[in-house]
């Protein structure tokens, strides 16, 4: 890992993680994995029992759902939906929700 940061005894654990997750290209991935996480978390195992497909690419967040019903509720909020997930995950990650 060559970093300027590499010399300096100090640095916490958490430094050295994100600079690892940086030099090795892994942000993305970890970015997939929070968000489905935060999906599960904050609409509930209600709601995660009817969501089939989480897919996170680009800042939109795809979620397929097996009902009809539910996608059509849910859709109303697609904003507050946003905002709730950002704010579980401490930043602006989610731009744009699918429903499908």
């Amino acid at each position: 890992m060559k970093n300027s940061r590499r010399n300096n005894e100090n640095q916490t654990l958490s430094e050295v993680l994100k600079d690892f997750i940086s030099v090795n290209n892994l942000e993305k991935g970890i970015d997939e994995v929070q968000v489905i996480e935060s999906w599960k978390k904050i609409m509930g195992p209600a709601i995660a029992n009817y969501t089939s497909k989480i897919k996170f690419v680009n800042n939109t967040l795809y979620v397929e759902l097996s009902s009809s019903v539910l996608k059509s509720e849910l859709s109303y909020g697609t904003s507050k939906i946003i905002k709730n997930l950002n704010e579980d995950l401490g930043r602006e990650v989610i731009q744009k929700l699918v429903m499908r």
